[in-house]
């Protein structure tokens, strides 16, 4: 393990656990992740970005994977039972995806919430981790975003992220645990990659078109190594409940301008690439303190942007990533456009 908690304890009665949203982006690394350290995992996924991405968990008898949707509560009513934790991951994700279909974003992140959490405690569910974001903060003055600020969300995705949180903290009671998780956006490759956020999208045109576009520049953007947020889920079975119950913290770490963050792209894949700066009305800036998470649990991020770029370009390299620019599967928008998800 790269964390720790402050006590260095196991929860390994917290064995069986579902992960939602257990073949995407994180989830991919997550799973195969708590399967070697013997957990047993159950996936929910509805798997519109392929099934290869879990193909290295495969081999682990633990898993069992359940191609279905959130919404359907009859499924839910069957699959967990038997669990004892919940890591709910699936959701619309991020703010264009999210008003690609307003009505479907509701229908995923916010309404099918409530009956997930009803059905976990119902079905003897020990403890559930809620992942939800630092967009949730807005737009803030304060030099340093921690979790005492109010929330004031700027878009639909972010709204109903902090009206889950609501729903989960009236839900927890003794033997039902809740923990909150505010992570920032996540870098870095997986077996189910996006090349549609930041450091990946700068990454991804300065490997192959030679050209960064940076829009703006100025803003601050919070950021976290994708082996980080698997280290930080892992962890979240791991806690002692009455460190984490009822509780929620940042994981923001890494706060750099988009224009540091293009520097840093084009000193690790080579001087030639050219960084072309544009206007933008997106101003949104804000830096995301992590000092709770590690003061109460322990937990430092070990990885770095620079890493996740490394790692990004190794990946490239050797051949991980075919079709960068034009396969759909590394662009949620573009999957969700294309088998017309309702």
């Amino acid at each position: 393990m790269t964390t720790q908690s402050k006590e260095g304890t196991s929860r390994p009665e917290l064995k069986r656990v579902l992960i939602t949203g257990g073949a995407g982006y994180v989830g991919s690394v997550l799973t195969p992740r708590l399967l070697e350290l013997g957990h047993e995992v159950k996936v929910l996924d509805l798997y519109m970005y392929g099934r290869d991405a879990l193909a290295p968990a495969r081999r682990y008898p633990g898993l069992e994977e359940i191609e279905g949707d959130l919404r359907d509560q009859a499924l839910l009513k069957k699959i967990l039972p038997g669990c004892d934790a919940v890591i709910h991951l699936a959701c619309i994700s991020n703010d264009p995806s999210f008003e690609l279909n307003p009505g479907l974003g509701k229908s995923i992140n916010f309404d099918a919430f409530e009956p997930l959490v009803d059905i976990a405690r119902d079905s003897g569910v020990r403890r559930f981790v809620y992942a939800s974001t630092s967009s949730v903060y807005g737009i803030k003055k304060e030099a340093n975003v921690h979790e005492d600020l109010p929330l004031e969300p700027l878009t639909d995705y972010s709204k109903y992220k902090a009206l889950c949180e609501e729903v989960l903290l009236k839900k927890r009671q003794k033997g039902f645990e809740t923990l909150i998780l505010r992570p920032a956006t996540v870098c870095g490759w997986g077996p189910r990659l996006r090349l549609d956020l930041t450091v990946n999208i700068l990454t991804n045109h300065a490997v192959n078109n030679g050209v960064i576009k940076v829009f703006g520049g100025e803003q601050m953007r919070p950021n976290i190594h994708i082996e980080d947020v698997a280290d930080l889920y892992v962890q979240s079975l791991r806690w002692p409940a009455r460190l984490i119950d009822g509780k929620t913290f940042n994981a923001g770490y890494h706060n750099r301008k988009v224009r540091e963050i293009a520097d840093s792209v084009r000193e690790i894949v080579g001087e030639k690439v050219k960084i072309e700066t544009v206007p933008t009305d997106d101003n949104r800036s804000y830096h995301i303190s992590s000092e709770k998470i590690g003061r109460e649990l322990g937990f430092v991020a070990r990885r770095t942007i620079e890493d996740a770029v490394t790692d990004l370009v190794a990946a490239f390299k050797a051949g991980k990533i075919p079709d960068p620019m034009t396969d759909d599967r590394y662009y949620n928008i573009k999957m969700m456009q294309k088998i017309k998800l309702r």
